[in-house]
């Protein structure tokens, strides 16, 4: 494994939630006491789902955490499959977060539109306290995909043509994701094991250009190759 991140490697994938839950409400204390807030990026999927439901549960000065989202589906604003809308169902909801300080992603606008106006609100948080990201079987994280290409001094990017629908995306871009105290990214299940071996591998993978000197990576023992 690649000795310039931090690997924790766990039983299953309950456990990676249940440790990332922990290491996420200590950064929050941290960095609240340092400068008064918490500003964190959210990533979607399954394992950020059980992360999300142990936090809802949690106790935590919730008023002054300000939340944002590291990539976002380009469907209804009340869409299912949108990524702000399982972080509402699972967290959100459940917490005193106040709501003019969870900034969602407009991608109701279109890829174009919606990459523009989240702009501004990403610029103003950096840099983050905490990024929250996943990996997909293919290496993607947030929605940066293989073979895609973007600007890359833009902090937000217009995705079209997604591997995984919907095709059209909205995502942070490796650059603002990498500006952040920390960086946790959550890795679990078998199908994950090629993409990891790949990226062990230092293969051009877009979970290889988040580039920060506090990675943690939160993997099961599904999904490594040890």
């Amino acid at each position: 494994m690649r000795s310039d991140y931090l690997w924790n490697c766990l039983e299953n994938a309950d456990q990676v939630a249940e440790i990332a839950c922990k290491e996420i409400l200590a950064a929050a204390d941290a960095a609240i006491a340092k400068h008064g807030r918490f500003k964190i990026v959210l990533a979607g999927g399954t394992t950020p789902e059980k992360v999300y439901r142990l936090l809802a549960k949690s106790h935590a000065d919730w008023q002054n955490w300000w939340v944002y989202h590291g990539d976002e589906r380009c469907l209804p604003v009340d869409h299912k499959d949108r990524n702000s809308v399982m972080a509402s169902s699972a967290f959100l909801n459940e917490v005193a977060i106040p709501k003019n300080q969870i900034f969602d992603i407009p991608a109701e606008l279109g890829p174009e539109q919606g990459a523009t106006t989240y702009r501004p609100f990403v610029a103003d948080a950096l840099p983050f306290d905490l990024v929250l990201l996943g990996m997909g079987e293919d290496g993607h994280t947030a929605s940066l995909f293989p073979g895609h290409s973007h600007d890359p001094f833009e902090l937000t990017h217009a995705v079209y043509n997604s591997p995984k629908p919907p095709p059209e995306r909205i995502s942070m871009s490796a650059q603002a994701l990498s500006n952040a105290q920390q960086v946790f990214i959550l890795v679990t299940g078998t199908n994950k094991r090629d993409a990891v071996k790949q990226w062990c591998s230092d293969l051009e993978l877009p979970i290889a250009t988040i580039s920060n000197d506090n990675i943690t990576i939160l993997i099961d023992r599904d999904a490594s190759n040890d």
